[in-house]
């Protein structure tokens, strides 16, 4: 156990409380992987806990305070029952000074275990055995669970997904029967669950759960089945039709863009001048074109702009003798795809030349 995190724990035990790490970062322990989210959970109350660390902050919403260490992020709770839920969101809690009743409020076994200061673990519930079955198991009602937050469900599938584990039968059947439940959550929960199982390799995983517990129905989630892995998420966006998530502006129009490059079905000038270097790697990855090569043809391109493009509007007002109209549009639009396509070179005398020969006499 890091140093730091071992502080934490010493210093509120040394003020006579018990403290233990639980949740993600134990799981993750014990599966050999990397984590700096350290969630504690103690008998101590919030305003010990204020005091303890000295923190100059409001506890959160989930009666505790958090705070960042170097490259830990630590969030430390007091033992707590959740009476009663509005909308997925505990509106009653009663504080209790038992680790047992903190435990049985938690969503999944493999999230249940705890971890003290001299690295000894206590697994009431025996998450470790469904770590070792590589199983998601619901503590308690799974029914009851994901009435009380429809959320689960969705984090379900995504650990299925990320640590590659199968949901366990009862666990399963409950995320069919309450899956219209979905409905209830704000499409920004939705989306950040899909951001984390999109972003996984195994995402396939991730998306034939959401089809076969019917979700995908609920959040009318569709895709083609030929989807592929992209290591940016616009990329994984851009290949699924999914309706009321809050995308902002500038991811609904990266979607779009990267949306129409695909189906051009390749990689070219037009693309690259159209929507840029970073969306048409994107897309790129979509269409199998190599990173490298669509950095090479970029650099080649002879224009990257409209203000790249040798002549102005003014230069041919000027040069045809007439009256500002859309027609100069037009001719530079002509200009911009010719060039291109390669069929003119980027330089005012034979600009000029082609504009006199093409529009002199219309």
């Amino acid at each position: 156990m890091d140093k730091i995190i071992k502080n934490t724990l010493k210093k509120i035990e040394n003020e006579g409380y018990e403290a233990y790490i639980v949740g993600g970062f134990v799981r993750d322990n014990i599966l050999k992987k990397q984590s700096f989210d350290v969630d504690i959970c103690t008998n101590a109350k919030p305003k010990d806990l204020l005091y303890i660390f000295k923190v100059k902050q409001k506890t959160n919403n989930y009666g505790g305070v958090n705070f960042k260490i170097k490259k830990f992020n630590i969030d430390i709770t007091t033992y707590r029952k959740e009476k009663k839920y509005d909308k997925r969101h505990p509106v009653e809690i009663e504080y209790v000074n038992n680790l047992f009743e903190d435990i049985k409020r938690r969503d999944f076994t493999i999230n249940a275990i705890c971890l003290d200061k001299n690295d000894k673990i206590i697994d009431i519930l025996n998450g470790q055995n469904d770590i070792k079955e590589k199983s998601i198991r619901s503590i308690g009602s799974a029914n009851e669970k994901f009435s009380e937050d429809p959320l689960r469900m969705l984090r379900a599938i995504r650990f299925a997904t990320v640590l590659d584990f199968n949901i366990e039968k009862n666990t399963f059947e409950a995320i069919k029967n309450n899956g219209n439940l979905i409905n209830t959550l704000s499409g920004i929960r939705i989306k950040e669950e899909l951001t984390k199982i999109l972003s996984n390799s195994n995402f396939l995983r991730g998306l034939n759960l959401l089809h076969e517990t019917k979700i995908d129905n609920v959040i009318k989630l569709s895709y083609n089945d030929d989807i592929k892995f992209t290591n940016d998420i616009i990329g994984m966006w851009s290949q699924l039709k999914i309706c009321e998530l809050e995308f902002t502006k500038e991811e609904k129009e990266n979607i779009a863009s990267v949306k129409s490059i695909i189906n051009t079905k390749q990689i070219n000038n037009h693309t690259l001048f159209n929507y840029g270097l970073y969306l048409n790697i994107v897309a790129g990855e979509v269409l199998n074109v190599d990173k490298t090569l669509i950095n090479k043809m970029y650099k080649a391109l002879p224009i990257k702009s409209m203000k790249d493009i040798d002549i102005s509007g003014k230069d041919i007002i000027t040069l045809l003798k007439i009256k500002p109209s859309k027609k100069i549009s037009n001719i530079i639009n002509d200009i911009k795809v010719k060039i291109l396509n390669g069929e003119l070179k980027n330089k005012k005398c034979d600009l000029k030349k082609y504009i006199l020969r093409t529009y002199k006499d219309e």
